[in-house]
């Protein structure tokens, strides 16, 4: 079983989210709340007992504290505890700001059910998730932030391939497995093996993650 809090400052969208959640057979609701300072003090209260969330679903703008200031705080504090943002808003320094405080994805609250489902039991397994059209905003914001930049590559890159790190420059510009294939002459299958020797190497669940982690640093 999954157990899940709810953070929205809206009353019917947490109500609707619990109906349609609970239908899930392997999910429960344990708490909600109504913001980010009332997120803090429900984990707080929640926390090591057998009501503890596995995983909470945030939005993110939101009065007295906003969903990405009690990412930054919980994800510090509760690192176990895994944050999936639904926001109505696609903003990319939201997206930004949510990812690199720790949220393992976000999605907009058009998302079909199933959808969410999907993303809460593949977050809780440690995949990164993004709504469609969001992972380029991302990648655009995180391009905009290294402009005149200077960046220090961490050593495990250095343990990458050539090849592989013509595959993960490409990830990290967004690029899907055919593309990448094209654009170096190789085979699908080729590429496939490539970025599962660079997820092994960098530690990693999957090509989002290396994507990001490879923008952050500048790695194009």
């Amino acid at each position: 079983m999954i157990r899940i809090a709810l953070v929205d400052d809206q009353t019917i969208i947490r109500q609707g989210l619990k109906s349609l959640l609970e239908s899930q057979p392997d999910f429960q609701i344990v708490g909600e709340a109504e913001n980010g300072k009332s997120a803090l003090a429900l984990v707080e209260q929640l926390y090591d007992t057998p009501q503890q969330p596995d995983l909470i679903l945030m939005d993110v703008r939101m009065p007295v504290m906003d969903g990405v200031a009690a990412i930054q705080k919980l994800t510090q504090k509760f690192s176990s505890i895994s944050i999936l943002v639904l926001s109505t808003f696609d903003d990319d320094e939201y997206i930004t700001q949510a990812m690199e405080f720790g949220a393992k994805g976000y999605l907009l609250k058009d998302t079909p059910i199933e959808e969410i489902a999907y993303a809460i039991r593949s977050a809780i397994k440690g995949y990164t998730q993004l709504g469609p059209g969001l992972f380029q905003k991302f990648l655009t914001r995180s391009d905009s932030q290294k402009i005149n930049s200077p960046t220090v590559l961490p050593d495990v890159f250095q343990s990458l391939t050539p090849r592989e790190k013509e595959v993960l420059s490409l990830i990290a510009k967004g690029a899907n497995n055919k593309e990448i294939a094209q654009q170096l002459y190789i085979s699908e299958r080729t590429v496939k093996a490539h970025i599962t020797s660079i997820l092994s190497q960098l530690n990693l669940r999957d090509r989002t993650q290396a994507a990001i982690l490879a923008n952050q640093h500048g790695f194009l």
